[in-house]
């Protein structure tokens, strides 16, 4: 379980901005430390759930201290392989859904950090499913990674229209997924 927070990772947690975190760091409100030689802030895990408490903040997503992710695809050894990744790296939670509608009911109810979405569904297709997240206010804190076999270039462009924050064409190694998933988080990679 992780111990010391970014700025970044501390903001996602609380769902306020990094410049939010970082004003109640330097006034005070929120302690923690700098790294040496660096202007890195670093917050400990038991000051931020203080600091949680302390302000009304919800501390379930610091307790559970894990991200959660749905997979979305109807490629059942794919959706296996993309979850045992995330599922070793031990920060993440899983959940998979096998079409759009599913995906749709889900992420209603389960409001992942992140989505991996297949574009082509059996329902109905990717951009539906980025369109109807980002339809919906409360969901702004979603990352949305589509995948596909496809490769023209303008469907890429309308999946990024739609919503969609990166784009990684089938087939992919999981290690580069896990890397673009940790990216749209902000937090550490893989094996750092």
């Amino acid at each position: 379980m992780k111990t010391v927070f970014t700025t970044g990772e501390a903001a996602k947690i609380c769902k306020v901005s990094q410049q939010t975190i970082i004003r109640c760091f330097d006034s005070g409100q929120l302690k923690g430390f700098r790294v040496p030689g660096s202007k890195f802030r670093r917050i400990p895990r038991d000051v931020l759930f203080k600091f949680m408490r302390e302000n009304g903040i919800p501390t379930d997503a610091l307790e559970s201290g894990k991200r959660k992710a749905l997979v979305v695809d109807d490629d059942q050894e794919l959706v296996e392989l993309i979850r045992d990744v995330l599922e070793a790296d031990g920060r993440f939670e899983v959940r998979v859904a096998n079409n759009g509608f599913d995906a749709g009911m889900m992420v209603k109810e389960y409001h992942p950090d992140v989505i991996v979405l297949d574009v082509m569904l059996p329902d109905i297709n990717g951009k539906e499913v980025c369109q109807r997240v980002r339809s919906d206010s409360s969901m702004d804190d979603v990352r949305i990674i589509c995948i596909s076999g496809m490769v023209e270039r303008e469907k890429i462009e309308e999946l990024k229209e739609a919503g969609a924050n990166d784009f990684l064409q089938k087939p992919f190694d999981v290690e580069t997924l896990m890397n673009r998933v940790c990216k749209l988080l902000d937090v550490e990679p893989v094996g750092v």
